[in-house]
């Protein structure tokens, strides 16, 4: 039996967490556009080359995603999480000496193995394991909540870390930042509470895959990321197409990471009402909405907050909501394996959308992608909407 842990225990945890997520996708994801212009003059090459390599770092912590869950409900976090800090600070270091585009894409492959160490699918392991259901949704958002403003904290620090020393300065400066602030906290805050060894983790996983509505689920967050990285990506590139002076639509663009975290707060206040899957399916369906208003209304500047704003809403919905539905179906013995093997195809999906996108634009035109995102969101919504309707396991 386990023993019941000090009161202050979690609190720490949850504050570390959010510490350490809101660093981490600071420095190892979002600081990467910042360093785009100077690493594009100073290696001699083009920005669509030299963002091949975050895609790889995204496509890298997929793949890692299914193993590092296994680690995780067998051994805990808390081991996984200080090791893949140090490498994450170490892959940053690293990434201020590379001379050579193959080097920056190597540097990259390292970050998306250090990421799906230290970033979301880890931490909510560790949380989804040391909190009940009814502690869970609010330990969850305290972290989301303060990690959503990582690009808000981390581009501009970056930006003025690149202005005052050079960016290969700023990525040693950023490094040494992370290491000694992640690494301790990991190690001296998270604590382990892996599954018993009796609980066959294997088959709960087999079980679930053969699910159907393991199924849905994998199709609802597949579509709806999809969409969100491709809007994240393509947006203001398209506002600026709209017609909207560049400053303008940066501005706007940036709303969606404020908007991500009143979308979390809004769907958390809500799960004492509504059902999660159904909170989260009128979310993307607003999404959907909003990629169709915008080729209707958003040349004018009201129409194009209005669009934004109806996006932005869902933004980061689905990073809270995952979690919640696969624990409160599958349980938390094996959380943290289905959790890797459903952000496997997600973050191929991530990473690959706004290059299809990309594509679709130049050969169709903007109005067809946002087409294709509203039916993203849209089919993302009808997939949960039946997920809702599907019976819960019999032991449940």
């Amino acid at each position: 039996m386990i023993a019941p842990s000090p009161p202050k225990t979690p609190a720490r945890m949850i504050g570390a967490l959010a510490i350490t997520q809101t660093a981490g996708y600071g420095i190892l994801y979002y600081a990467f556009a910042v360093f785009l212009p100077p690493m594009s003059r100073d290696l001699n090459a083009g920005v669509p080359q030299l963002t091949g390599a975050i895609t790889l770092s995204v496509l890298v912590s997929g793949l890692a995603a299914p193993l590092i869950g296994r680690w995780l409900d067998r051994h805990g976090g808390r081991a996984l999480m200080t090791a893949g800090s140090a490498l994450g600070a170490l892959a940053v270091l690293a990434w201020s000496q590379v001379r050579t585009v193959v080097q920056l894409y190597l540097v990259c492959g390292v970050l998306g193995v250090a990421s799906a160490m230290v970033l979301y699918e880890a931490a909510f392991a560790v949380i989804v394991a040391w909190f009940d259901a009814a502690r869970r949704a609010r330990a969850l958002l305290a972290v989301t909540v303060v990690a959503g403003f990582a690009s808000s904290i981390f581009m501009p620090l970056t930006a003025f870390l690149v202005e005052l020393y050079g960016w290969r300065q700023a990525l040693v400066i950023l490094a040494l930042g992370y290491g000694l602030t992640a690494v301790p906290l990991h190690l001296f805050t998270v604590r382990d509470r892996a599954a018993p060894p009796h609980v066959d983790r294997r088959e709960i996983v087999g079980t679930a895959l053969r699910e159907r509505p393991f199924w849905l689920l994998a199709a609802a967050f597949l579509s709806q990321t999809g969409a969100v990285a491709v809007m994240g990506v393509l947006l203001v590139t398209y506002l600026i197409a709209l017609g909207h002076p560049p400053v303008f639509a940066a501005g706007v663009a940036g709303l969606l990471g404020v908007l991500s975290v009143t979308g979390r707060l809004v769907t958390t206040g809500l799960q004492a009402r509504w059902p999660v899957a159904l909170i989260t399916a009128v979310m993307f369906g607003l999404q959907g909405l909003a990629a169709v208003l915008l080729p209707l209304v958003g040349r004018s500047p009201v129409g194009a907050v209005v669009g934004v704003v109806l996006f932005g809403l869902g933004f980061g919905v689905a990073t809270i909501a995952r979690p919640a539905l696969l624990a409160d179906r599958y349980g938390t013995a094996a959380y943290a394996s289905l959790s890797g093997a459903l952000a496997m195809p997600i973050m191929i999906a991530k990473a690959v959308a706004p290059l299809l996108a990309a594509g679709v634009a130049h050969f169709a035109g903007y109005p067809a992608v946002m087409g294709a995102v509203a039916a993203a969101c849209v089919l993302g919504a009808l997939s949960l909407m039946m997920y809702a309707r599907s019976r819960p396991p019999a032991e449940a």
